[in-house]
């Protein structure tokens, strides 16, 4: 094998041992018995309210969160690369990511001024 992979060859049989140990420990020392408590669902103290059996439905905002979430996040992994090449790219690359980021502004306004950000 090519000792260029040797190191990470190394880690994840670090990683692979590490579980392996995690779990035998975890079995031979952990409680044994289970009960119907055990197995229930917790809900922070709370009675838990019965699911329908396809798990319930989420309702529209969840996912419209979501969707924001990784918008702002591709916003996110564009910059990075920009900021680390700005000396290189001059003026132009500066220009173009005012309007990048006012596009991602504006959307987010729309998306606020909707209510889009209020969880009821």
């Amino acid at each position: 094998m090519n000792d260029m992979y040797l190191g990470i060859v190394f880690l994840l049989a670090i990683a692979a041992g590490f579980v392996a140990v995690t779990l035998g420990v975890n079995a031979m020392l952990g409680p044994g018995r289970y009960n119907r408590a055990r197995l229930d669902a917790y809900e922070c103290g709370v009675n838990p309210t019965p699911q329908p059996v396809g798990g319930g439905r989420f309702p529209i905002k969840y996912y419209i969160t979501a969707m924001l979430f990784i918008v702002f996040d591709i916003e996110i992994v564009f910059l990075y690369p920009w900021a680390v090449s700005f000396d290189q790219m001059g003026a132009f690359a500066l220009v173009e990511m005012v309007l990048f980021i006012v596009m991602v502004f504006v959307a987010y306004l729309y998306v606020w001024r909707r209510g889009g950000l209020e969880w009821d």
